[in-house]
């Protein structure tokens, strides 16, 4: 019996231990300094590639942990990108002024789709052109997204209509001579919506029930 007190003392005090280190464990995986992860910075070096970066204000993207680069937020506990904001900030929206020097070119990568946690995009008064790109309609957990300001043309993806946590939504455009246009009959599945700003788009084909869409 002495051998078996001895044997349920020893599971005792193992199981205190082990208890004490699930809860250290639990604290080290709220770590305030956890780092991106290797996939999503290969992402984000990717965008960076195919951008027109005429001021280096991308400077700061160098080093493992994307977590620490300009514009870039991460969740705290896993590490993971939740936020990417780019906006041109030398530039004026209610002014209709683009500062060109400072404003990123090139091509917004579909590369973005690898961060599959972000919630708020932020690439408003750069200079992009060419074609809306339709791959923003599958970051299905933004809640907050802002294209206002840019150069695009055509029409503007149904597929905006995926993006029902959409809390925030700035499309405004007041530049280009031929603005984008769009038949607005996504816009009734973003039940989240708080703000939107469609400024400047053409809504020439939505006379006829723009305001049920809406």
């Amino acid at each position: 019996s002495a051998s078996a007190s001895i044997h349920l003392v020893s599971l005792i005090i193992l199981s205190r231990i082990l208890s004490l280190e699930t809860i250290k464990l639990g604290f080290c995986n709220d770590d305030h300094n956890v780092g991106c992860t290797d996939i999503e910075r290969k992402a984000l070096l990717k965008l960076k590639q195919g951008l027109a970066d005429p001021s280096r204000r991308l400077s700061s993207w160098v080093g493992e942990d994307c977590c620490k680069w300009s514009g870039v937020g991460c969740n705290n506990i896993t590490g993971r990108v939740n936020r990417l904001d780019l906006r041109n900030r030398y530039s004026d929206g209610l002014k209709g002024y683009i500062s060109i020097e400072h404003a990123f070119g090139g091509e917004i990568n579909p590369s973005l789709l690898v961060l599959k946690d972000l919630v708020y995009l932020d690439l408003s008064m750069n200079f992009f052109e060419g074609v809306f790109p339709s791959f923003i309609g599958s970051l299905e957990k933004l809640k907050y997204l802002d294209l206002s300001g840019l150069f695009f043309v055509g029409v503007i993806p149904p597929n905006l209509g995926n993006l029902s946590r959409l809390l925030y939504l700035d499309l405004s455009n007041f530049l280009f001579p031929n603005p984008i246009e769009t038949d607005l009959q996504w816009l009734a599945t973003l039940s989240s919506l708080k703000y939107l700003n469609l400024g400047g788009v053409n809504l020439t084909k939505t006379t006829s029930y723009w305001l049920q869409a809406v």
